[in-house]
């Protein structure tokens, strides 16, 4: 059975990361946790991984001419990242400020967009809003370029307040017009025919004084000429906004809650963690990364009662199994049916069904969806070939001469990434060991027996909740 601290650090790293292998559970649990913390959080003292190596093998991605390319690019990058943090934190804001390729049709533009995202996504939330209301996804996505300031379009301004910042009930309709018409102005410039052939250039964004809405606005209570960045530097300050990306964080990192559009009227699944992560947004001058900090260190976060309290979404479920069998750590073809996987799943990365992103938590779930992830998870760590599964096996095969039931099933699920399941899961997978008769690795027969016996038990534990859950 793995010590209490690399149990501790796995939970860390299935919310922090997407999971690691035993070998990187016991590198980190030797250097801390709060080392590890901190680690995480500084990605940028990390190397990146080698973008211009996955762009030569993603010739139409790099183009910018197919959707499915730039989405496996993405999904290469969570894959083989050296910086976990980072990359779950773009699937986390991927998640809330949403745009997708179904209205864009321009890849390119997605594919700058999460890139975006990225650079923004452990800084300062009003940096991040400025960046997003810039982004020419998100200008097309949400028709702000059809927004002028004789004739104004509150689609932006709206979700700006709805979905990306306060939430309902913490502004008026009259704050949405405000906020829209402070918006007027922030266009695309003009661009070459995106629909001929080989012109497929990347929108830029484009701001036009003689569109904007210079006037007096009124806009939470406040008075004055504002612009863009005046509206989200009053947006980021208001306890509302604090409340509302705290509540977001517990959610994503911490436990599921119900989802958002039952916020207004359902109190958090614990007041006092989200009041906790909302004072240090206020008190960071609204730093994310600061707030992490706090998240991961506190005593909520560490809790053994919220272990294996999230649904894994489809990505974290790809993701999380592709790193630990060792597979497309470096790029391959299809890649590309990994994202297909996902999407049977339930989540199309780059593609979400609405502005209001995924409902997740128990909503990933249902008889077809759970079908597909276990079958995924099972094709995977069955697969005697590949790197991560062979040294699973090849742990096992060194414990000792002989092995019991017990200790085999123990092995396994600390080897799959130190799993803690129930102890009536548990009891029938050491049952299921014990049919299948002796664990002994005298003849190569014998090995190779060992070992089949390994990739079936990995597959059963795959099935488990626990697995499914993070």
């Amino acid at each position: 059975m793995a010590s209490n601290d690399i149990q501790l650090m796995a939970h860390l790293m299935r919310r922090a990361g997407f999971g690691a292998p035993f070998e990187e559970l016991e590198a980190r649990a030797a250097k801390g946790y709060e080392a590890t913390v901190e680690e995480l959080l500084r990605a940028e003292e990390k190397p990146d991984w080698e973008e211009d190596v996955a762009r030569r093998h993603m010739i139409g991605g790099h183009l910018g001419n197919a959707m499915p390319e730039i989405q496996g690019f993405w999904m290469q990058r969570m894959i083989a990242t050296t910086r976990p943090l980072q990359e779950k934190m773009t699937l986390f804001w991927h998640t809330i400020l949403c745009s997708g390729d179904s209205k864009l049709d321009h890849p390119e533009t997605m594919d700058t967009h999460i890139d975006m995202v990225r650079e923004n996504a452990l800084g300062r939330y009003p940096d991040l809003l400025v960046a997003l209301s810039r982004d020419p996804a998100m200008i097309i996505y949400l028709d702000n370029r059809y927004s002028h300031k004789d004739s104004i379009n509150e689609n932006y301004g709206r979700e700006l307040l709805e979905l990306f910042s306060m939430g309902v009930g913490n502004y008026t309709e009259d704050d949405v017009k405000m906020a829209a018409r402070a918006f007027t102005g922030w266009t695309l410039a003009p661009a070459m025919n995106s629909f001929i052939p080989y012109q497929r250039h990347a929108f830029k964004f484009q701001y036009d004084p003689e569109d904007h809405d210079d006037g007096e606005k009124v806009f939470l209570g406040q008075r004055g000429r504002f612009n863009g960045d005046d509206i989200i530097n009053i947006i980021a300050r208001q306890p509302a906004t604090a409340r509302f990306i705290a509540r977001h964080l517990y959610d994503f990192f911490v436990a599921d809650e119900v989802q958002v559009p039952a916020w207004q009227t359902t109190p958090p699944r614990d007041p006092a963690a989200v009041n906790v992560l909302a004072d240090a947004y206020l008190q960071s001058d609204y730093d994310i990364r600061s707030v992490l900090r706090v998240l991961f260190n506190s005593d909520f976060f560490k809790d053994e009662s919220v272990w294996y309290a999230r649904v894994k979404s489809p990505v974290e479920v790809v993701v999380g199994t592709m790193r630990l069998v060792g597979d497309h750590l470096t790029p391959a073809p299809g890649i590309e049916s990994l994202v297909g996987a996902a999407g049977g799943m339930g989540q199309i990365l780059l593609n979400p069904p609405s502005v209001e992103g995924w409902h997740g938590g128990k909503e990933w779930i249902n008889s077809g969806a759970l079908v597909n992830r276990v079958n995924f998870v099972a094709n995977r760590v069955g697969d005697l070939s590949l790197p991560g599964v062979q040294r699973i096996v090849e742990r096992l095969g060194d414990i000792t001469e002989s092995i019991s039931p017990s200790d085999f099933v123990d092995g396994c699920l600390e080897l799959m990434g130190s799993i803690r399941v129930e102890e009536d899961t548990r009891l029938a997978l050491i049952a299921h060991v014990e049919r299948g008769g002796p664990l002994v690795r005298d003849t190569e027969e014998e090995r190779a027996s060992f070992a089949r016996k390994v990739g079936e038990l990995l597959q059963l534990i795959a099935s488990s909740r626990e697995y499914q859950f993070a």
